[in-house]
């Protein structure tokens, strides 16, 4: 089993929602996060510029079973891109054991 982690902006979200949908992905967790990247924002007030490096994002929590990990990181990567700074990132990391809380199930036949 896999955990797929991803930074998206938040603008991407539906998109991105869609598409893991689409490929079978039913469950998964998001939060809203601020983090720092190479991505900088200007505003404007009054006339005066204002750098800000604060970024709002969306980070997805994902786990699936070992055969969605390349759809479920396609999905993302093909619906999250806008092809400038600041799309994101993904990070996959390995899941060794899953436990259904409600009936005390383990491993991957739990993530359906």
């Amino acid at each position: 089993m896999k955990k797929i982690e991803a930074i998206i902006r938040k603008s991407k979200f539906r998109v991105v929602k869609e598409a893991l949908h689409d490929v079978g992905v039913t469950f998964f967790s998001y939060w809203d996060v601020t983090g720092l990247g190479n991505e900088k924002i200007g505003h404007v007030y009054r006339g005066i510029s204002y750098s800000t490096s604060d970024i709002q994002r969306r980070y997805l929590s994902i786990v699936v079973n070992d055969d969605f990990e390349e759809a479920t990181i396609q999905a993302i990567l093909s619906s999250a891109g806008t092809g400038e700074v600041g799309d994101g990132k993904i990070f996959v990391s390995d899941i060794t054991e899953v436990y259904r809380i409600r009936t005390g199930a383990k491993g991957g036949e739990t993530l359906k």
